[in-house]
């Protein structure tokens, strides 16, 4: 049997001179200069381009031929954890219960209500599975009923380019009202009077550029607020108590909240407290105060100010929870006499409830590892809220918790169909020492008979970005390795905030390098206690844990057994060198700004994963990528592959699979999706199991 051949890029040098700097990129060809038409259209992608696309899909289609039943396995594993016919825990909103439901056999959820207690009686708002058949892609990014119980809007892209269109029905003739409203964001916001709808208009770089206000009933837009900076997101919102709409702008390290009285929608946005870099803050009304959640004055894991002013200026500002390095204050919910913040201390989550009267409580549990958090609800008068507890070998479970009695009702525990034993596994929490002498959290899950010899497989997850922390969660897919003697490791590692903001800042602009030695560390700990064996390891990661992905290959080649790469960010210097690119500017605070800074240029370009590929034996790597993602673009996993093909040493295969129809998400549907994990999962065991040497 013949080797497989695979795709060999043309190289077309291209010179880039910046700031003194020269580097040279041989395959930059491969990105479309019509990008911007390719994420509305993705049938005008250039000729050349496509060609080379389907060449890599073909290639890795082959090599992983061998893997094709296991895929179907895994699959149906997956997918029969799923309850096909699930249903949403109700939400009470005055006269009606709200909640999502799936039909047999449907990817998509069907919207609906029903009289307020009632079990029957149900009233469709959105069926998602029908508007979805006969597109390839179909995702809603937001859906609302009006305050008033009688419209319903809706947020829907139909390519994975995260540009939607906003469309709104009459509840009680089904009519579309007025013209949808066209390149929106995935958000849209009633005023509280019912009367007007919000939303955000995407501009042609694919940034959200304006708050737009139209009459709810359809009508003309009007320009509501329009922001100057690049660099900043948009978001709309209106306060618990309805007392105002909240329009948000912000970066991963300013924000800037602007207001408008419910009581007048058409009035002009007010600023609350000027942005100032380095300065992060949200707030809501509570009754007779503002509430506002910030790290202002050196509160790195942030503290609880209150106001009563009528526009919260900091100047006004008192504190309320004070700050405690170590405890991070995540957000808080407001009701009307009961507010709950939620805290992260070392990686553990808790909810703390506060009366207005000023007693305090815990809402905390006992496993080793777990995550809880508030889930959203729509009533501001009442004593009950709602929260989710999960953990590594936990399902899900939803409980309704009476703020005021302490009395918790588990309204609903995610059903596994095919069946789950929590006390087959086992979930740990470890700590790595990294290389500057800070403890970094692991969480581990396996069977509780796997050996710690270092004979099991090992799968490492990592993300290390944006602040976002990766929460010990249950999960239908992971159990398809851990079931099969895999051990499943995440890395709590810096760059997200599972130990607190600092946590965070620890991992960005110069300390980035931290989240990569992290990441290696963990490795390194896992293996010496017996967990796994150096090149027995798949590394993951996706997006941002792409770009990880790229870094630690690079560093420590020979480490893995196999890395996958979901949609990775590994063309670091090029694209935050790109203005044009939807989120260059925006993340300019994140990685900084190499086309004004020295220092700045240097340090991507020394991490920079598609710059820092050289002469050495790289593992296999499965990188994947959407051709409508507006965010990692495709061209960024292209290139990687391309140029790690052309300079390892070693004989193991780098695949590309490109998402033709999709975009940053993957697929859009639920259980197509659990086709591309599948495809990931099956991939790491026939690189560990050395598959490609036969292929």
């Amino acid at each position: 049997m013949s080797k497989l051949i695979p795709p060999v890029a043309t190289k077309h040098p291209k010179r880039i001179e910046q700031l003194g700097r020269v580097r040279t990129d041989d395959y930059a060809w491969m990105k479309d200069d019509n990008w911007q038409q390719v994420l509305r259209d993705p049938k005008t992608l250039r000729g050349d381009v496509r060609e080379h696309l389907d060449a890599e899909n073909a290639y890795t289609k082959a090599m992983l031929a061998g893997t094709e039943v296991l895929q179907a396995e895994m699959f149906g594993e997956m997918k029969g954890r799923i309850r096909e016919d699930d249903s949403s825990v109700p939400s009470t909103d005055g006269p009606f219960d709200y909640y999502v439901r799936y039909d047999l056999g449907a990817q998509h959820p069907i919207h609906a209500r029903r009289p307020k207690g009632a079990a029957d009686g149900e009233q469709v708002l959105l069926d998602e599975e029908a508007l979805s058949k006969g597109k390839p892609f179909f995702e809603v990014g937001a859906a609302s009923h009006s305050p008033d119980h009688a419209l319903y809007a809706w947020a829907a892209d139909e390519q994975g380019s995260e540009y939607y269109t906003i469309r709104v029905k009459d509840l009680a003739t089904g009519e579309e009202l007025g013209t949808p409203a066209e390149s929106a964001y995935g958000s849209l916001t009633f005023s509280p009077d019912g009367q007007w709808l919000f939303w955000i208009w995407r501009d042609e770089n694919a940034r959200p550029a304006k708050v737009l206000r139209r009459p709810a009933k359809g009508g003309e837009d009007v320009l509501v607020y329009e922001e100057a900076d690049d660099g900043m997101f948009l978001g709309i919102s209106t306060t618990s108590d309805d007392s105002h709409i909240v329009i948000g702008v912000g970066n991963q390290e300013t924000t800037e909240s602007l207001l408008i009285p419910a009581s007048d929608p058409t009035a002009a946005p007010v600023v609350a407290e000027p942005r100032q870099v380095g300065v992060k803050y949200n707030l809501d009304h509570w009754g007779d105060r503002w509430v506002i959640h910030t790290n202002a004055d050196g509160a790195v894991d942030f503290k609880l100010a209150v106001s009563t002013a009528d526009v919260p200026a900091k100047a006004t500002w008192s504190d309320w929870i004070a700050h405690q390095p170590g405890r991070y204050i995540t957000g808080f919910a407001a009701f009307a006499g009961h507010l709950v913040r939620a805290e992260r201390v070392n990686a553990l989550d808790r909810l703390v409830v506060t009366a207005r009267s000023g007693e305090e409580h815990e809402v905390a549990f006992d496993e080793e590892a777990y995550a809880l958090h508030i889930e959203g609800g729509y009533e501001y008068a009442t004593t009950t809220t709602r929260f989710v507890y999960q953990s590594p070998t936990t399902p899900r479970q939803t409980y309704d918790y009476d703020m005021a009695t302490r009395e918790r009702t588990l309204r609903k525990t995610q059903e596994i169909p095919s069946g789950h034993d929590p006390s087959r596994y086992v979930a740990r929490r470890l700590y790595a020492k990294a290389s500057d002498g800070e403890d970094v959290p692991i969480t581990v899950l396996m069977l509780k008979d796997t050996p710690l010899d270092g004979s099991a497989p090992l799968l490492l997850y990592g993300y290390g970005a944006y602040g976002i922390a990766m929460e010990p969660s249950f999960s239908i897919r992971n159990l398809s390795l851990v079931d099969r003697g895999w051990i499943w490791a995440t890395a709590h590692i810096r760059g997200g905030s599972d130990k607190g903001w600092g946590w965070f800042l620890d991992g960005r602009k110069e300390k980035k390098p931290n989240t990569f030695t992290d990441f290696i560390a963990c490795a390194e700990h896992l293996t010496a206690k017996g967990y796994g064996a150096k090149g027995r390891i798949a590394a993951y990661g996706g997006s941002a844990g792409g770009m990880l992905m790229g870094a630690i290959a690079n560093l420590r080649p020979d480490l893995w057994g196999a890395i996958i790469a979901a949609v990775p960010f590994v063309d670091v210097l090029n694209t935050m060198s790109d203005t044009t690119l939807p989120l260059t500017p925006p993340e300019w605070p994140e990685w900084g700004n190499p086309l004004q800074d020295a220092d700045a240029y240097d340090l991507i370009e020394s991490y920079s994963p598609y710059d820092r590929v050289s002469a050495q034996a790289y593992p296999p790597v499965l990188a994947t990528g959407g051709l409508s993602d507006p965010r990692v673009t495709y061209w960024e996993p292209e290139k990687w592959v391309a140029k790690l093909r052309e300079f390892s040493t070693g004989g193991a295969p780098m695949l590309l699979k490109i998402n033709m129809e999709a975009g940053h998400g993957g697929a859009s549907g639920r259980f197509d999706f659990l086709k591309e994990i599948a495809l990931d999962y099956a991939f790491a065991v026939w690189a560990l199991e050395k598959g490609w040497e036969q292929a």
